[in-house]
């Protein structure tokens, strides 16, 4: 069986939904979630639904019982995500799952985004498990910007400068996932995964344009100004500082990648820039 936490979010629905097409029968899947309640459409589809809480260790061991390989999909909790990580490590151990795949960061061993800690410390601990692993390294998400927004007020802003991204869409990171799970020969495998083409801010700016026919122009400000504009637009303050820190690394290179392994695993080319956009704009 092939178990993926956080099954309701927007990453974990599409993996489940990739493994479908990719012929996993559906009894042979587990969507570990939060609130069972909020899984209906899973378990419709002939779904494993289990309860499974970073927060409630308890909840895990049953969660996990049976469970071949496992997708421990990054937690969103800024204050103690690896402690809920180690949370799942401890019980895919005690579970003896024989795949733990996670889902981490850009060169997460090297990487300057204050982001990555989290990462790098999480794959530290998974590899002194000595679980068989998959390190998946996702870059930055299409779906990251607001191109919508962009159109209504005639701007991208940012701290990126005239630095290139190699994002791709979160559907492409759900088929690697899909991919290294229904599929033999990833053990210890570590993929640095990312757009085939990279942009900049600026090249954002004028796809958005084009596709708007609005005037759209990118305001490039401090790091400082950036965090307070978005704490200013309602995002909580660790959020802020946490994009507007990814974005000065972004300037520095920590979020390109030419490694190909995206376009690989997926067998496909990754969802481009013009892509993104239109499907953002519809």
């Amino acid at each position: 069986m092939i178990a993926i936490t956080g099954a309701t979010g927007h990453l974990g629905q599409l993996t489940i939904a990739a493994l479908l097409k990719l012929g996993v029968p559906a009894q042979n899947l587990v969507a570990l979630v939060r609130n069972p309640a909020k899984a209906a459409e899973l378990a419709a589809q002939g779904v494993q639904v289990r309860q499974a809480d970073y927060r409630q260790p308890e909840t895990l061991d049953a969660a996990l019982q049976g469970v071949d390989k496992l997708l421990l999909i990054s937690s969103n909790d800024f204050e103690d995500r690896v402690g809920q990580h180690r949370q799942v490590v401890d019980a895919a151990m005690r579970a003896g799952v024989n795949l733990l795949a996670y889902t981490s960061i850009l060169r997460a061993d090297t990487s300057g985004l204050a982001l990555a800690a989290d990462h790098k410390a999480t794959e530290d601990l998974i590899r002194a498990s000595g679980l068989p692993f998959v390190f998946l390294r996702n870059g930055w998400y299409l779906e990251n910007y607001n191109p919508a927004q962009a159109a209504q007020y005639g701007a991208v802003a940012g701290s990126a400068g005239e630095g290139r991204v190699s994002a791709a869409s979160r559907t492409d990171y759900a088929e690697a996932a899909a991919a290294v799970l229904s599929q033999p020969g990833h053990d210890n495998a570590v993929y640095e995964l990312g757009g085939d083409e990279a942009f900049t801010l600026s090249d954002l700016a004028a796809e958005v344009q084009v596709q708007s026919g609005r005037p759209v122009v990118y305001q490039n400000m401090s790091q400082g100004d950036y965090a307070q504009m978005l704490r200013g637009v309602g995002l909580p303050d660790a959020l802020a500082e946490m994009l507007a820190d990814s974005d000065v690394h972004l300037e520095k290179g920590d979020l390109y990648t030419d490694s190909g392994d995206l376009r690989r695993l997926i067998g496909r080319p990754t969802t481009t820039l013009t892509e993104g956009v239109r499907a953002a704009l519809q």
